[in-house]
């Protein structure tokens, strides 16, 4: 089976929105009669403070200027939880986030802006409020819906009052606010592929579909994507899987996975010296890696999947799963630059969590799900915004960066070099992690002939080919120099 990928993924940036702590728009009219949280309250907190679908309208310019091209919003349909999780309503969005006319109008706005839009699919489990559920609560063994969950026993215990009674039905990781569907029954697949068609009907551009791996039914996600595709064909399918996913990456289900073991190796290298002792992502630890490691992770990375599937995954550095990539490398700004770099550089959609473009640091759940502080500008590392904008704009501007070739050049001594090219073009990425600049000798044989000059468009400098090698090319300390030869060269 040929594999396919949308191509507007392979030349996308995308930001992950987390929506009840991006931005409150003072143009909403939530429910009457309620009461967030203040704005920023601490996220330990819990609790809602009032973001919503017109607060991200509100911020689309201030997200077009920093290079995004599309949206990831975790859940927004309607739930009990600020994370919303915990769906009980798949065809209705959020009264606190606008509900559907305030996602009708976010989706026209961002189109408007060539943006695309991702929602969080979440069909393992639903909410002990789904009505489905409700109606078993209330009838008990008479509710024809039986069938529709995975029931262990009677009365349900959906309100646990201590470990005497766990829930006995199937829940997600035993928390009984979260029943699992019963994916085998007929009625649940339908009502589960009929919401999937509807909101990529209704406009949006995919779904990232959350724990994937505990649906075990191969038959369910070919049949999600046949009628996702059908509709939108250029829709795009990301599963929330933090391992190798070579199963679900075959043609018939996803388009791509978050790129966890992507951002377990990036964080390693670059954050070698300062990476927070013991952090793990999931249940897999993060540690120190010298060039030499890293470069054997991302070549086995990258040899894994069809290059179709390489160009498509979501690259990504953190998420509101895990601790925010400045403080898990110690709130060292310069190993966040260099993560950064190999984002806009490598193969892959780079993924950017809402905040870190001005320097928030926190650590996992709850802590990294912290209200964006658009009034407190002094709270922003503008310093680093603009990095984040010129870095960006560098993965724009350089066509080979985006769906080139991968090759990997050099990896010793703190040192990573690799090409990206094209047929019109190629760029050599030397990464620094030395506190110190180095010369690198650079062999270039295949890819660019003597005498061809490639440009320094990140950190300047002009270096010609001579005997197959680009001789002396400067990494300045803690930081890259990206080379650009043919078509397209140009600075940023």
């Amino acid at each position: 089976m040929a594999i396919l990928t949308p191509d507007w993924v392979k030349h996308a940036v995308f930001y992950q929105i987390f929506p009840d702590r991006f931005a409150r728009s003072p143009r909403s009219t939530p429910p009457r009669g309620i009461q967030f949280k203040p704005w920023g309250s601490p996220p330990e907190q819990q609790g809602f403070q009032g973001g919503d679908l017109l607060g991200i309208i509100d911020k689309l310019d201030h997200l077009r200027a920093l290079g995004i091209t599309a949206l990831y919003l975790t859940p927004i349909f309607a739930s009990a939880s600020n994370h919303r999780y915990h769906t009980y309503d798949y065809y209705q969005v959020d009264p606190l986030l606008g509900g559907n006319a305030a996602l009708r109008k976010l989706l026209d706005e961002a189109h408007d802006r060539s943006m695309r839009v991702v929602l969080d699919g979440v069909f393992n489990h639903a909410s002990r409020g789904f009505w489905a559920f409700h109606h078993i609560l209330e009838s008990g063994a008479n509710s024809p819906y039986l069938d529709w969950f995975i029931i262990r026993g009677w009365p349900l215990h959906a309100y646990p009052g201590d470990v005497r009674h766990p829930p006995n039905y199937e829940c997600w990781w035993g928390l009984p606010a979260l029943p699992k569907f019963n994916i085998r029954n007929p009625g649940v697949r339908e009502y589960l592929l009929e919401v999937a068609r509807y909101w990529v009907a209704f406009g949006i551009d995919g779904w990232r579909l959350d724990v994937p791996t505990e649906i075990d039914d191969v038959s369910f996600w070919q049949a999600f994507r046949h009628v996702v595709k059908t509709v939108n064909p250029d829709a795009y399918l990301c599963g929330e899987i933090w391992h190798p996913a070579e199963t679900w990456l075959q043609g018939d289900q996803f388009d791509a996975v978050m790129n966890y073991p992507f951002s377990r190796a990036v964080l390693g290298f670059c954050g070698a010296r300062t990476l927070v002792q013991g952090y793990r992502q999931g249940n897999y630890p993060l540690t120190p890696l010298t060039a030499a490691r890293f470069a054997r992770q991302i070549d086995e990375l990258y040899t894994r999947y069809d290059w179709q599937v390489n160009h498509a995954q979501l690259n990504l550095l953190d998420s509101h799963d895990t601790a925010r990539a400045l403080w898990i490398v110690g709130d060292e700004k310069s190993a966040l630059r260099l993560c950064v770099l190999c984002q806009m550089t490598m193969p892959g959609a780079p993924c950017i969590y809402y905040g870190d473009e001005i320097g928030m640091s926190a650590a996992k759940d709850p802590f990294c799900r912290a209200a964006f502080p658009w009034e407190d500008e002094g709270q922003w590392d503008h310093d680093l915004l603009t990095f984040y904008r010129r870095a960006i704009a560098l993965r724009h501007h350089t066509p080979a960066l985006r769906t080139g070739t991968f090759q990997r050049l050099h990896a010793s001594g703190g040192v990573y070099a690799f090409a990206r090219t094209l047929p019109q073009q190629c760029a050599v990425v030397i990464i620094n992690t030395q506190t110190r600049p180095v010369a690198v000798d650079v062999d270039v044989t295949g890819l660019a002939p003597t005498g061809m000059v490639f440009e320094g468009v990140w950190n300047g400098g002009r270096y010609a080919v001579k005997g197959q090698r680009l001789p002396s090319v400067t990494g300045p300390a803690r930081d890259a120099e990206v080379l650009v030869s043919g078509d397209g060269g140009v600075g940023c």
